[in-house]
């Protein structure tokens, strides 16, 4: 068993722990850590479960289904955080996971993976595209907050409302296009990476000695379905502590929306991304940590600003401008670092400082 498996197979006790600790009535705050190490695994079986149903179902469907999926921890975490009114914490987890997954997640893998090779390689072009990706959706997510400082305040929260909706209509349509271009028409420009991805589930057919059949796709769909539920129930655990444990421990919202919930969602997902680079498929490691990014910009808080339309609790683009400032120097920095499709463990150790100085400039950040 690797040390991976080991650490995410020892942090499913925090499941148990955690129910017990809410239903005891237990410390706000043992609640809160308790839950939240306890997403962490349920996140690495998610993806897990992905994976098996995408060897049965094919690199296709298993395409969208790792599209769907790749963050439904930080989407679940988020709808319900929305549903409890904490809108700045849910705009403050689009911020962070975008800038931990360029930041911190690619920082570690090609330090890491560099450490291990003096140079590594990945697909130049596809870095291009993910780069105009990431381009438009914070050019998209910048301009209703550009509307609304510039103005004073000026703009009324229908029409800022109307614009968020607007925009986000449009983002979504961009990422269906984008799944359309990397799975179908330009195929080929993600030949590397998708080769790797059918190697590694070979060998894991290979490893088990079975091929796979219809018992096993059940199987894994109602593992899918059953860690998804766990992972609602464990996120409104979550979310209901949020408040009086961070205060407790003497955190902002804005730090932890920023900062400890997108580490929380993501761990799983940026352990493989470290542990793909570290066997010098830099390809995968980028797919999974950009990609993660741009679901996110793209897809997940577009997503969020329709569903707080439809649940009662309105959520609009108008971001703190500070977050926005750390996403734009995040993206320019990783589009920077990858531009020329070669990665080396100085790249990492920069990528790393920058995301340090933004984490230290969150916390110290002054509350309104």
């Amino acid at each position: 068993m690797s040390v991976k498996k080991l650490v995410f197979s020892t942090l499913l006790i925090f499941i148990p722990i955690s129910i017990a600790a809410h239903f005891l009535h237990w410390d706000s705050l043992a609640v809160f850590i308790t839950s939240g190490l306890a997403i962490i695994p349920l996140a690495a079986w998610i993806g897990t479960a992905t994976e098996e149903i995408t060897v049965v179902v094919g690199p296709s469907i298993g395409g969208f289904l790792n599209a769907t999926f790749g963050n439904a921890t930080e989407l679940i975490i988020a709808i319900i955080a929305l549903k409890a009114g904490l809108v700045d914490v849910v705009k403050a987890t689009i911020t962070g996971s975008i800038i931990s997954n360029l930041l911190l997640v690619v920082g570690f893998a090609m330090l890491l993976g560099g450490l291990r090779y003096r140079e590594q390689e990945f697909q130049p072009i596809v870095a291009r595209v993910n780069a105009s990706a990431m381009n438009l959706a914070l050019s998209a997510i910048l301009l209703p907050t550009a509307v609304n400082f510039i103005t004073a305040g000026a703009m009324k929260e229908d029409k800022l409302q109307s614009l968020s909706s607007a925009v986000a209509l449009i983002l979504i349509l961009v990422y269906g296009l984008m799944l359309l271009f990397s799975m179908r028409t330009h195929t080929y420009l993600y030949e590397v990476g998708l080769a790797e991805i059918e190697l590694a589930q070979t060998e894991n057919v290979k490893a088990t000695g079975n091929a796979q059949s219809q018992i096993n796709l059940w199987f894994w769909i109602g593992v899918l379905l059953v860690v998804t539920i766990l992972v609602a129930f464990e996120s409104e655990l979550l979310v209901a502590t949020l408040e009086p444990a961070i205060s407790r421990l003497g955190l902002t919202k804005l730090f932890t929306g920023v900062i400890l919930l997108p580490v929380i969602g993501n761990a799983a997902e940026h352990a493989t991304a470290v542990t793909v680079a570290m066997k010098n498929n830099m390809n995968l490691s980028l797919s999974v940590a950009i990609g993660s990014s741009l679901q996110i910009a793209l897809f997940v808080a577009p997503l969020l600003v329709l569903i707080g339309l439809a649940i009662g609790q309105p959520m609009d683009l108008n971001f703190n401008p500070f977050e926005l400032v750390a996403v734009v120097v995040a993206v320019l920095i990783t589009n920077s670092v990858s531009s020329d499709g070669r990665s080396n463990w100085l790249e990492g150790i920069l990528l790393l400082a920058t995301y340090t100085v933004l984490g230290l400039t969150f916390y110290f950040y002054p509350t309104v």
